[in-house]
């Protein structure tokens, strides 16, 4: 009964809000890209593809681990083995969702202006 309550706690708490972050940053770019050439076109749509295959990943997972803790609180039953190897699995995705196109973006930084330019 701890380890469903944990796992759906982790899910809730770190899965869940980085698959709302991924989403908010799936179509954005990072690095140059110009809309001119084809090559930067495809290599965006190849980026876009698997940023959503990552984010359709993580909400597998997720909905898988929290279907099955759900349901073994709810029938008292004994959970499967491989629902917490999803759920390892499912916090990696997670994190690598937030280190990599999860991110907000850096405010840029301004510069105060010195007094001899007044």
């Amino acid at each position: 009964m701890v380890l469903e309550l944990l796992m759906i706690t982790g899910v809730l708490a770190v899965a869940v809000p980085a698959l709302v972050r991924g989403a908010v940053g799936l179509r954005r770019r990072s690095g140059h890209y110009s809309s001119d050439v084809t090559a930067d076109r495809i290599s965006l749509v190849l980026l876009v593809t698997g940023r959503l295959l990552t984010l359709l990943l993580a909400g597998a997972l997720s909905l898988v681990v929290l279907v099955s803790a759900v349901g073994a609180i709810a029938r008292d039953l004994r959970m499967p083995g491989l629902v917490s190897v999803f759920f390892v699995l499912d916090l990696l995705v997670a994190v690598l969702v937030v280190l990599t196109f999860g991110r907000r973006d850096r405010r840029r930084v301004r510069r105060r202006a010195t007094p001899a330019a007044r």
